[in-house]
């Protein structure tokens, strides 16, 4: 009787983590994960200075192909000169559709 118990336990505990695991797998990101996913990607090439993302998605269209987006901002500095991005990174996945390096400021 305790191995039917035990057995029917371990069922429902991983039907409910299916469960979970299904519901949460298409959920969007949120912003700060969008922004931290854009940090990451630039620390890779040195060390970030600042950085933000607008926290209300728009749209935006790639290939006609329109994405749920945010859009936010990194920048840093190279050789002593500020240089500032902008960035797009998909609602859905997380994936940064576009970087765009700023034009430096009062040029």
């Amino acid at each position: 009787m305790k191995w039917k118990t035990f057995l029917l336990g371990a069922g429902v505990g991983v039907a409910a983590a299916l469960l979970v695991h299904q519901a949460t797998k298409d959920q969007p990101i949120r912003p700060e994960k969008a922004l931290k996913i854009a940090k990451d990607a630039f620390k890779q090439k040195g060390p970030v200075d600042g950085s933000w993302i607008h926290m209300v998605p728009e749209k935006y269209f790639r290939n006609e192909v329109p994405h749920d987006v945010f859009r936010g901002g990194i920048s840093r500095r190279v050789n002593g000169e500020l240089e500032q991005y902008e960035f797009i990174v998909d609602k859905l996945n997380g994936t940064i559709l576009d970087v765009q390096k700023l034009d430096p400021v009062g040029v």
